[in-house]
């Protein structure tokens, strides 16, 4: 047993209540820590933190981020939507939030350590140096979405389901007696409950979305659109300009408020630029061929990393790319190893 305190961050789903309870095995004193982000139903943080002390019988602490959470995370959301980029908010919210302004507060409290519930896990060399590592699901890995917290935040993060699938983290809350306040996975925006992005968005700016034009490849106008809110790259629902072959969204133009269309082949791309890159590993002084994942849900893909400068680089992929995205994560591996990830800024198109 660790005499060390530990925190561990509780959202009350079936991942982070194994967490803590395998940390309780391990280490003398869990602190569980449960921030509300002000898009709860009301009462239901504090009806969460009643479930999670009766489940694991832990201090638990309640923790007012809804201010912080406004500004990093869904300020952020809101103006790379109207920039006319996708944004990832679950990358921002763990680099600022959980790894930031949470890892502080455990700080505080007598922490020196942060645990979460994610896929990932870390590893020490031989000079003590911290590595992320993608999670050994396959299918649940998250390393993706911690790739921009800084790597000495990263030295005082625990990963306790690192090794673990899914199938074995549902067991293990059988066999524990630990019963999830949320049942269902947290598959999409989570501060977004009960409306569309573009309701979402239309109460958050107090502006509705502005229709304007469809124009085609070779800048024909083609259509009209209801708003650019409700559009991103590749997408085929929603143009709605009848034609014998369907069109998809090659580009958004926020300064026209237009959306360029085109035939699916015209989505593949041979690269793109990343900016604000941030690095877990040494910088690349020289190109180096990587696997990087530019969405999620999406498979890796080889690419030639060219540096320009310390935090900004271009993919030059293998073989062409269809619907690259401006606004979301690129995230650089070698085998299972994260190297660092930045944002998308511009697709590059095929000669």
């Amino acid at each position: 047993m660790i005499s060390a305190a530990v925190a561990v961050a509780l959202s009350g789903g079936v991942d982070s209540l194994v967490a803590a309870a395998l940390l309780k095995k391990r280490y003398e004193r869990i602190i569980g820590l449960h921030f509300s982000t002000g898009f709860e139903t009301p009462g239901m943080a504090e009806t969460v933190v009643s479930h999670l002390r009766s489940a694991l019988d832990i201090e638990i602490v309640p923790v007012d981020l809804q201010e912080a959470f406004r500004r990093h995370v869904v300020d952020y959301f809101i103006r790379t939507y109207l920039d006319g980029k996708t944004p990832n908010p679950c990358l921002v919210c763990n680099a600022s939030i959980k790894y930031g302004l949470l890892l502080a507060e455990a700080g505080r409290r007598g922490a020196s350590l942060l645990a979460t519930g994610h896929y990932a896990r870390l590893s020490r060399d031989a000079s003590d140096q911290i590595h992320l590592r993608k999670g050994r699901d396959t299918q649940k890995d998250q390393s993706y979405f911690l790739s921009r917290i800084p790597k000495a935040c990263l030295k005082k993060a625990l990963f306790p389901l690192g090794n673990l699938t899914k199938q074995h983290v549902r067991k293990l809350a059988l066999l524990y007696g630990l019963t999830p306040f949320h049942h269902k996975e947290s598959q999409d925006v989570c501060f977004i409950r009960g409306m569309s992005y573009e309701a979402f968005l239309s109460r958050q700016t107090e502006t509705g979305p502005v229709s304007g034009e469809i124009l085609d490849a070779t800048g024909k106008r083609i259509g009209m659109h209801e708003g650019l809110w409700k559009f991103t790259i590749g997408q085929r629902k929603g143009i709605r300009c009848p034609s014998a072959e369907p069109y998809y969204v090659l580009r958004l133009d926020p300064a026209n408020n237009r959306i360029i269309v085109g035939r699916k082949a015209e989505l593949l791309v041979s690269g793109c630029t990343v900016q604000d890159i941030n690095w877990i590993e040494p910088p690349p002084d020289a190109p180096r061929w990587v696997r990087a994942k530019l969405r999620y849900r999406h498979e890796a893909i080889e690419a030639l990393l060219i540096p320009d400068g310390a935090a900004c680089c271009t993919l030059k992929f293998r073989h062409p790319h269809p619907a690259v995205t401006p606004g979301q994560g690129a995230v650089f591996y070698e085998d299972d190893l994260v190297l660092g990830g930045g944002w998308i800024d511009e697709a590059l198109p095929v000669a």
